[in-house]
């Protein structure tokens, strides 16, 4: 009960079979992954080529990224399958989790999370949950379905990697994880007392429960760790936070930047990034007007100028021969393909850099739906992980291939 009212995620142990294949001696190459989602849709006509494949020509808003052609691919007829409830589906969009409308909706566990259940002890951050806009979702969620809570602030969250906290600040950092663990221990002794009295597969499964403590408190000590040792050093200042929440382009080019730097000084591997863009709400339910229309396509250039920024500074930025945006799976969409119907499907969605063959334009039916979950798998085993599948995805993404 404790666990569950804290939020706290028990994952299964790495077992041999679990672990990526790596040759003998190979130096491990630190794979990432930034996954956005913009809330209030995107319009489609100005999103989705015309033609698929590589030959296709770019739309209003992929010329805003013309530059990077070659290092995204952009997808049509995909969604989230039984995702729907309009708003709703915001939540969905990194669990894949079926029907969040119904009341006693559950949600299931976020990508990143599964991710950072194998690969979060290698950096001081196992992930950074955040956020863009003065309210808003997280995309976040724990193997429990509880809602990770994000970072709105850049100045906060700059100050969080790279501004070394006093000896006192320390200390006390280092009694919470150690009275985390002490409780854990707790728990864990009330645990056993049921032992003698349970069935073999009560048995079973307690054992697994054991396991996962054990994991738990192997995540605390390695985060006590981390405290003892100086954060990074970045020639940045630190950002000033905008606080108009109508200026979200704004917001957004701020966290990127301190997103680049976590990355670049591998502070985190993964991120996810909720942009809330409830002050255009209004203007999304256009009913083709042509003026609200020219407006609310303005707003979304905005946001398509500042993704643009963003490849550009991990395309600047190198690492051991190759850029951030090579190593780095940056994943950008929204949980509804026309906000103006409110629909769920045909979601505008696009993945770049992170070593796949990009560059072109993968065309699913528009009408039945591939799943967008069987990319999740995709981007999961390119972060060197093994699995099979995610949420309702069973196979990974047809058509895309690493480079």
């Amino acid at each position: 009960m404790f666990l569950r009212g804290a939020g706290v995620a028990l994952a299964l142990p790495l077992l041999d079979a679990m672990a990526p294949v790596r040759a003998a001696g190979k130096a491990d190459v630190p794979r990432r992954m930034v996954a956005i989602e913009t809330n209030m849709g995107i319009l489609p006509q100005y999103f989705f080529p015309e033609k698929p494949g590589a030959g296709y020509a770019l739309s209003p808003y992929l010329e805003r990224l013309g530059k990077f052609r070659t290092q995204f691919t952009v997808f049509s007829g995909v969604s989230h399958p039984e995702v729907t409830g309009a708003h709703a589906a915001e939540k969905c969009f990194l669990t894949g989790t079926p029907h969040p409308e119904r009341g006693g909706f559950r949600n299931g566990v976020s990508l990143d999370q599964v991710a950072a259940e194998q690969i979060g002890n290698r950096t001081r951050y196992p992930s950074l949950v955040l956020g863009v806009g003065n309210e808003g979702q997280t995309l976040s969620f724990t193997r429990s379905g509880a809602p990770i809570p994000v970072e709105r602030s850049p100045r906060k969250l700059f100050e969080r990697l790279f501004v070394q906290g006093k000896a006192a600040d320390v200390a006390a950092r280092v009694a919470e994880l150690r009275q985390g663990r002490s409780t854990l221990d707790f728990v864990g002794g009330q645990a056993k007392r049921l032992d003698r009295s349970l069935a073999p597969a009560d048995r079973a499964r307690l054992d697994q429960y054991y396991t996962s403590v054990r994991e738990l408190e192997q995540r605390l000590a390695g985060s006590e760790a981390w405290e003892h040792k100086p954060k990074p050093k970045v020639a940045a200042a630190p950002p000033t936070d905008e606080k108009d929440g109508r200026e979200f382009a704004k917001q957004t080019k701020l966290m990127f930047d301190v997103i680049r730097l976590a990355l670049e000084t591998d502070s985190s591997r993964l991120v996810s990034l909720f942009i809330d863009t409830t002050p255009i709400h209004n203007i999304t339910h256009h009913g083709n007007r042509p003026e609200v229309l020219a407006e609310l396509r303005a707003k979304e250039q905005g946001q398509f100028d500042v993704l643009a920024g963003f490849f550009q500074a991990l395309t600047d930025a190198k690492e051991q021969g190759a850029t951030l945006l090579d190593r780095t799976m940056v994943l950008y969409g929204t949980c509804m393909g026309s906000a103006n119907s409110h629909s769920n499907s045909n979601l505008p969605v696009l993945l770049a850099g992170g070593g796949f063959k990009h560059g072109q334009h993968l065309a699913f039916d528009t009408t039945n739906n591939y799943p967008l979950t069987n990319l999740f798998v995709s981007m999961l085993q390119r972060l060197g992980i093994e699995a099979r599948e995610f949420s309702t995805g069973k196979g990974t993404m047809r058509g895309l291939e690493p480079a």
